[in-house]
């Protein structure tokens, strides 16, 4: 069945179109150094034809690519995390209910300080367990000095002062059970030997209910910031739900995306500049503290951490950010553009690459670093590519109008 000649002629132009878009470098055109680099070629856009007046008139100016050397820094990409050796979620350990709350979001902790107190009756019986066993250890203490004592004067036999020994062996392992069982909960050596101390001076001066309150206190481990509350007073909590997170904010982790290319320049321990577009006019300095050990399979880049002092806490995680590299290792070879060569269509980066005297096709690409008034390219070209180094915009314009159906 034979198309519909409007059909038909519709369809010409976008064929003659998809014919111009695949053509390749021409035979024997160079592809060594930097160019075998920038080989990879997306998937041109629809392209237009444009005469040789008109290119006059909207100022079409065409060349090859630039090739320039890259040193000094190398520029990366990336976000900034909390530091997570700075971060701290904090948990109950036992279940209970919430009876009072000692800090909110955005609020300043010191380390120690109580976060919230939760009645929970498990701690309780931990006490008891644990001032139990400690009587019993007193208890098997004294029979055993008793018994070498009366072993010297021959008033026992060996057989009795050894069973006494292992009374008190065992008893001394069941209080250590019970410790330990305590600072499970979150209860450091010092308050446990407290504790004991407390039970031993008599029922009379410290009452049993008092040595075993069932109130648990959840400290902050460290100085820092409450970034997530997740829990309210009178609320009943389960073992292991995370309640606070409390982060020391004033050095973050710069998370930066390095190219391939860029590993060789690499090293820990380089200096960083880390910015924002947020503070353009600012520098925060960092260090190099770790390059990745994969690529991931997508973006084919290499995650970077970069230790970065926050003083004054105007970095906020979750933040985009880029990094210089100052003290890159060695140079390397780009290609590079003038920064109006480049142009936004359909959401990517584009440059318009001559495929005839008057035809150019929008070719996607990756842009780097700037280097003056010029833009590196680190996908999308090869250094033989003739291109609209001038007048660009106006080839995009007349694009746009092509792809809404204008003339």
């Amino acid at each position: 069945m034979k198309p519909h000649p409007m059909l038909a002629a519709l369809l010409t132009p976008l064929a003659l179109l998809a014919v111009s878009g695949c053509g390749g470098a021409p035979a024997g055109a160079p592809g060594g150094g930097a160019a075998a680099r920038f080989a990879e070629r997306p998937a041109a856009t629809p392209g237009l034809q444009v005469t040789a007046d008109l290119q006059r008139q909207w100022g079409v100016a065409v060349g090859l690519p630039t090739r320039a050397t890259a040193s000094g820094a190398v520029v990366l990409s990336g976000v900034l995390r909390l530091n997570q050796q700075r971060t701290a979620q904090i948990t109950s350990l036992l279940a209970g209910k919430v009876v009072s709350l000692g800090a909110d979001v955005g609020m300043q902790v010191r380390k120690g300080q109580v976060l919230a107190t939760i009645h929970a009756p498990a701690l309780a019986q931990a006490k008891t367990t644990f001032l139990q066993a400690g009587a019993k250890l007193e208890q098997a203490r004294r029979e055993y000095e008793r018994a070498r004592m009366l072993l010297q004067q021959e008033a026992i036999d060996q057989k009795e002062t050894l069973r006494r020994k292992t009374e008190f062996d065992n008893a001394s392992s069941e209080l250590g059970v019970a410790e330990s069982n305590l600072h499970s909960f979150g209860i450091d050596q010092i308050n446990v030997d407290a504790l004991l101390k407390r039970a031993r001076q008599g029922a009379d001066q410290v009452p049993h209910e008092e040595l075993t309150d069932p109130y648990l206190q959840l400290i902050s481990p460290l100085d820092g910031r409450v970034i997530e509350r997740d829990v309210l007073a009178g609320q009943y909590v389960e073992p292991q739900k995370p309640l606070f997170t409390v982060s020391d904010l004033t050095t973050l982790w710069a998370v930066l995306d390095a190219r391939e290319a860029d590993l060789p320049h690499l090293a820990a321990g380089q200096a960083v500049h880390i910015r924002t577009s947020v503070y353009p006019d600012r520098a925060w300095d960092g260090r190099l503290a770790q390059i990745g050990d994969v690529v991931d399979e997508k973006s084919r880049t290499v995650k970077v951490r970069v230790d970065t002092p926050n003083l004054g806490l105007l970095l906020k995680p979750n933040m985009f950010i880029r990094g210089d590299v100052l003290e890159a290792v060695g140079t390397r070879e780009v290609l590079t553009v003038p920064e109006e060569a480049i142009q936004t269509f359909n959401g990517d980066s584009v440059v318009f690459v001559r495929s005839t005297p008057d035809h150019f096709l929008a070719r996607p690409v990756e842009p780097g670093e700037r280097i003056g008034n010029r833009r590196v390219i680190l996908k999308g070209l090869v250094a033989t590519d003739v291109i609209a180094l001038a007048g660009a915009f106006n080839l995009k314009a007349e694009l746009l109008k092509s792809s809404l159906g204008g003339q």
